[in-house]
């Protein structure tokens, strides 16, 4: 009787973890300006606990400050990729609504 228990729970289980969703459609597409300004909050909240754990005494300076430069680069080059869609996404809406227009 437990086996049978256990084998229908296991049957549940699977069903609950590997059934796909029915409405598709309502599920978000995220874009490439959505996936970088998560990507930036995650590196400024690295930096954070980097600079926290360095003052904690857990890391030596030189590791520190590669780590920390390396950080800072990646989000410079995300910031970069962030300010450029964001400057073309306007023109791209602005070329959009004029062409439906007229």
């Amino acid at each position: 009787m437990t086996m049978i228990a256990c084998g229908l729970l296991l049957i549940g289980i699977f069903f609950y973890v590997f059934y796909p969703e029915r409405k598709v459609e309502a599920q978000v597409q995220k874009t490439r300006l959505d996936f970088l300004r998560e990507r930036k909050e995650m590196l400024y909240d690295n930096l954070r606990d980097l600079n926290f754990e360095y003052r904690a005494g857990k890391y030596p300076e030189e590791d520190y400050a590669a780590q920390r430069a390396a950080m800072e680069n990646e989000a410079a080059e995300v910031l970069a990729e962030i300010d450029l869609l964001e400057r073309q996404t306007p023109a791209v809406q602005q070329v959009r609504t004029s062409s439906l227009g007229g």
